[in-house]
């Protein structure tokens, strides 16, 4: 009997497909997985690739030599099948242009078996329809509109069809809670929810797992997929947005196709453009989606390549949701002498006093994040006596001598002048107390946080960040307490997962980085389901002329722009194009500051 040319497995983790074959062909393998993304040789006569990478370039195995003489592993060949299955009618729904359209939003409430027990709002059938009718789809509904309801009526609808038995739910931490409490009350029959803690419960129907503790529990999870027809669903999907570059995503693209369905829900599902799409889109349609996204786009028709990927996704946005509209505005704040030129000379515009000590100063601006807090104060770049020590103002303010060094004035600036931002912010909740409206103040940087509680204290401020050991008492203070009328706090921290709605809908941004995506999802804390009509909700972002800021904000508007026509949502567009205001700060002299300051020991 001839052996076999070519041999395709699982490897021992079901998270990779494993290419053997013949002496004779040692040459013609090596050159076959060079074609493949991620493909290795692993010895003379083994290769190897992960699973997505196997399914990206599976029209390469047309070039083998000898392909009627391929062996392929029977669950293997099954899961490739089943994919170009699905990547086939995605491809034909996309030619047609046609949204999911076989299941009707009147009838998704029949779908789903006696023992759903949830109402469902019409926005949520509508979603639930178009999901349904696809074999995977993509949930990019905004904050509040239920996408862990609609995720587990789908689960519920393919359940009561037979085609799978449970559920595995990537989220992160935040999101734990709801995932029980929504798999206790949708169902006649509560769901077994476990949470994966270590070991996996082999008897749970849905298992929950955080995207920190997905890699290491890799194998665990591809037996447990494969065990039982299982769905699988990435919620905050923008989280494995890297793909294969990154560690989430890399595991998420290996468990993938291991499920028989699949299903990402996220509100910001492009916030660095078409890469981050088609990573997530690789996930639902492994093998096809990055190509899918990647045609779509080409050409900077951004109105076409939402024409063209509608049909592959569901989204209700603010407006669908009833929302009234978010103020969303700039504020350009001028530095003054000195921190300008301590700003100039960090980024290599050197005067003649900075020239002096130039080595100083080449050593503090070379990194972003130290540009992003100059643009704030440059003392915070200052080490203090101890860690995140807050800066320590002077009010009235030293005089500036011409002789005095540059250096030494950046060490001590806090004594010569009040940060422009930090005066902008101080104005802004001094405004909205006196109106009584709470504020939510963000900074990316904790010792900015730090300066901002002291120079805020006379409003109650509560202070959340990754370290802080009284977060729920801190929340429950800004929420309860009516003297707190402050909530500081990092996105990093707090831009998921919590919800503030019902007693803030003032935000400042002290600063924003690059990302995107952040900046959405924490805008959506004090903005979602929930509003009273006649709420007013107001966003106001900080930024410094001339510095960094102003790159951070045409670059956040490419972005928003770019997420806003492909989704075709224009709460997204808004936020895309700040409106410019004038500073309220601007018309404050030091003995406004005095005032509002007076309670506070800065000498």
């Amino acid at each position: 009997m001839t052996q076999a040319s070519l041999r395709i497995d699982f490897d021992v983790t079901r998270t990779k497909a494993v290419l053997q074959t013949i002496p004779e062909h040692q040459e013609a393998l090596a050159q076959l997985i060079a074609r493949f993304p991620g493909g290795s040789m692993r010895g003379t006569l083994l290769a190897e690739v992960e699973l997505d990478g196997f399914l990206v370039g599976i029209s390469e195995l047309g070039n083998w030599l000898a392909a009627g003489d391929v062996v392929w592993d029977e669950p293997l060949a099954d899961l490739v099948n089943s994919v170009l299955d699905d990547a086939e009618a995605a491809e034909q729904r996309i030619e047609k242009n046609e949204a999911a359209i076989e299941v009707r939003s009147d009838e998704v409430e029949l779908l789903l078996g006696t023992d759903w027990n949830a109402p469902l709002a019409n926005f949520q059938r509508r979603d639930l329809a178009r999901l349904l009718s696809l074999r995977h789809g993509a949930n990019f509904s905004v904050p509040g509109a239920g996408k862990t309801r609609v995720a587990l009526a789908v689960y519920a609808a393919e359940r009561q069809r037979g085609v799978v038995q449970r559920v595995l739910v990537v989220s992160p931490k935040s999101a734990f809670e709801s995932w029980t409490y929504e798999g206790s009350i949708c169902f006649k029959e509560p769901l077994r929810t476990r949470i994966v803690d270590g070991s996996i419960d082999p008897s749970a129907e849905v298992l929950v797992v955080n995207y920190e503790r997905l890699d290491k529990s890799l194998v665990g999870l591809a037996n447990w997929l494969k065990t039982a027809p299982s769905m699988m669903i990435l919620d905050e999907a923008h989280r494995m947005k890297l793909g294969a570059r990154g560690i989430y995503g890399s595991a998420c693209l290996a468990l993938g196709p291991l499920a028989r369905r699949r299903l990402i829900l996220t509100g910001t599902p492009a916030p660095n453009g078409a890469r981050d799409l088609e990573n997530l889109l690789s996930f639902v349609w492994p093998g096809q989606g990055r190509r899918v996204v990647t045609e779509a786009v080409a050409g900077g028709n951004l109105a076409r390549a939402s024409t063209v990927l509608r049909p592959l996704f569901t989204r209700t946005t603010k407006q669908e949701l009833g929302l009234p509209p978010v103020e969303s505005r700039i504020r350009l704040v001028d530095l003054p002498p000195l921190h300008r030129e301590i700003y100039d000379a960090l980024i290599g515009r050197y005067s003649a006093r900075a020239e002096l000590v130039r080595d100083d100063f080449e050593v503090l601006g070379r990194a972003l994040l130290r540009l992003l807090m100059a643009a704030i104060s440059p003392a915070l770049l200052v080490e203090g006596a101890r860690r995140y020590e807050p800066l320590s103002y002077e009010i009235p303010p030293l005089e500036v001598s011409p002789g005095d060094s540059l250096y030494e004035l950046l060490r001590n600036l806090p004594r010569y002048e009040l940060s422009p931002k930090y005066q902008e912010a101080l104005a802004i909740v001094a405004e909205n107390a006196a109106a009584g409206r709470k504020t939510l103040v963000w900074s990316s940087f904790l010792r900015s946080l730090a300066t901002l509680e002291r120079l805020l204290d006379h409003y109650g401020v509560a202070l959340v960040h990754g370290g802080t050991q009284d977060r729920e008492e801190q929340l429950r203070r800004f929420r309860e307490d009516p003297d707190c009328m402050v909530l500081l706090s990092n996105p990093a921290t707090l831009g998921e997962g919590i919800s503030l709605h019902q007693v803030c809908n003032d935000a400042v941004y002290i600063d924003r980085d690059f990302m995107a995506g952040r900046f959405l999802q924490s805008l959506d804390r004090i903005h979602r389901l929930g509003l009273s009509p006649d709420a007013e909700t107001r966003i106001t972002v900080l930024a410094a002329r001339g510095t960094v800021d102003e790159i951070v904000a045409l670059r956040l508007e490419e972005k928003l722009e770019f997420m806003a026509r492909v989704l075709d949502d224009p709460d997204v567009q808004q936020l895309a194009d700040l409106q410019e205001e004038p500073s309220l700060a601007g018309g404050m002299d030091m003995a406004d500051v005095r005032a509002l300051l007076g309670h506070i020991g800065n000498g």
